[in-house]
């Protein structure tokens, strides 16, 4: 037996949307097996009022689905409009709500439908959409998460759908092997790396009928791209407030999901500034990004964990004079709204086994918790909150200081507190890495002060310019791959630090 979605809306405003959405419902060869529209324009002429036509239809209906504009619609005698009416007797009656609503916060509506929009809000997730086509998209989205989940259609995802023309010998040892150290010091993973690797795979739930699934070539394959082309990420920094040609720098970086991930906050850590303390109570460098390392990791292991890897688009990092934009092929899961996301929240990831292999890492600390971190910390330095936007695509915008008047004030009031600092953009990555040397350092210590976790890179774009251009020496040159090898700065390293020094003072 079907069952019945009924379609609110005020009726003027969305004549042609709901018409075609019926239509689209009908005709489409997936939901016209399990569902069947309804709309009031349709049912013949009866000797009811329509009020009670409608609300006796929205308790025998199965879902109901809401269509919110800017208009509130004709209002009974007190003073609420048939649309809100709908909505009360499907919640009242504990039926699945599906809530869509047109524009964004700049569109202007009735003050009584913002109110509505509101109370929609406490209750139920909502979508935004903006044109007829998105409208269709989201609802053929929540249609199918209703099948999987009330079990009238297969309930596998992505994540741990079997990868057929993949074996063993595609995934990566070395990779396995650095998830298993990792996951062993981080959260107590109790296999070890000379287990199997099938044993290894089918305690993650990343084997299924003893093959890999999609999530096991992501996390761990020699090359997840050569089975998922999209999987990328495309990393873009611009001088200005918008994209604009050429661009200065771009790049598309691939791998696995850790190496992805890696290479983009690295990619965009290289392009804002940085400080250092001066010692005066320390003989530490603390170094200090204008955006905390954390809340721009957050936002891109957050895309890359949750992403919609059935879509053709890739993750895209974009790095403005003002923010950070971070957008992927996704969007929030039903039982999620954006109001909810400052707040510590129950997490639905949307691949549930890839968000646990980044999760035993400590790649991500704990579900439902790492976007009210970026919020804490954004507070804590002055920045302005970071923006979410479900709309096509999952959009998250972090500001930098430029975009905040509130951060110069507290920016030195933190500061002054703990130690003089200095702020500076370095483009040229080497001279990064001069920046913070102090002493006598290991190359993993230079990551880390650098926020770096990607080894090749950081060979390749700060550490190898910097001992080519003489200003950075080994300790042991003799012994170039010595467990005890240390860096320093040169006597030129040492000048080329002063006159940057000098140059931003």
């Amino acid at each position: 037996m079907k069952e019945t979605i009924f379609i609110s809306s005020v009726q003027k405003e969305f004549a042609n949307e709901r018409q075609a959405l019926a239509t689209y419902i009908r005709e489409d060869e997936l939901l016209k097996l399990f569902f069947e529209p309804f709309l009031f324009e349709e049912v013949a002429a009866t000797g009811n009022s329509p009020g009670k036509v409608y609300l006796y239809e929205a308790q025998k209906a199965d879902i109901y689905l809401g269509i919110l504009g800017a208009e509130y619609g004709f209002e009974d005698k007190e003073g609420i409009s048939p649309t809100e009416r709908e909505f009360d007797a499907a919640q009242e009656n504990h039926k699945s709500c599906w809530v869509f609503i047109q524009g964004n916060q700049a569109l202007k509506r009735h003050p009584k439908q913002l109110k509505f929009i509101d109370k929609v809000g406490d209750k139920v997730s909502r979508k935004r959409f903006e044109s007829l086509d998105d409208l269709k998209k989201e609802i053929y989205r929540a249609a199918i998460l209703y099948l999987k989940q009330s079990g009238k259609i297969d309930a596998d995802e992505f994540d741990s759908n079997i990868l057929s023309k993949a074996s063993l010998s595609d995934i990566s040892e070395e990779e396995l092997m650095t998830f298993v150290r990792e996951a062993r010091a981080k959260r107590n993973f109790p296999l070890k790396e000379t287990d199997p690797k099938e044993k290894i795979l089918a305690h993650l739930h990343l084997l299924k009928q003893g093959q890999l699934t999609n999530s096991a070539m992501l996390a761990f394959g020699k090359n997840p791209q050569l089975y998922f082309p999209t999987a990328t990420v495309k990393c873009a920094h611009f001088h200005g407030l918008n994209v604009s040609k050429p661009i200065p720098d771009y790049k598309e970086f691939g791998g696995t999901v850790f190496q992805m991930a890696d290479d983009a906050i690295d990619f965009v850590l290289s392009k804002i500034s940085l400080s250092t303390g001066d010692r005066s109570k320390t003989n530490l460098v603390d170094t200090t990004y204008e955006v905390p390392r954390a809340v721009i990791a957050e936002g891109i292991i957050n895309a890359i964990a949750h992403r919609d890897y059935y879509s053709k688009g890739s993750i895209q990092v974009s790095v403005f004079k003002d923010r950070i934009e971070i957008s992927n092929p996704g969007s929030l899961p039903k039982e999620l709204d954006i109001s909810q996301l400052k707040d510590p929240h129950s997490s639905f990831p949307f691949n549930p086994a890839l968000a646990n292999c980044m999760f035993l890492t400590g790649a991500i600390e704990r579900f439902g918790t790492g976007i009210p971190e970026m919020f804490a910390l954004s507070a804590e330095r002055g920045l302005r909150m970071p923006d979410f936007e479900d709309n096509k695509t999952f959009t998250v915008t972090i500001w930098r200081p430029s975009a905040s008047t509130d951060h110069v004030t507290a920016h030195d009031t933190a500061h002054d507190t703990a130690h003089d600092s200095l702020f500076i953009n370095l483009e040229y990555l080497p001279h990064r890495l001069l920046w913070v040397m102090q002493g006598e350092l290991s190359r993993s210590e230079m990551m880390e002060r650098l926020g770096l976790t990607h080894r090749t890179n950081f060979n390749e774009n700060y550490l190898d310019p910097a001992t080519e251009s003489n200003w950075i020496e080994m300790t042991i040159p003799d012994k170039p791959k010595s467990k005890k090898q240390r860096y320093r700065l040169t006597t030129a390293g040492l000048k080329i630090k002063e006159k940057i020094a000098d140059d931003n003072k």
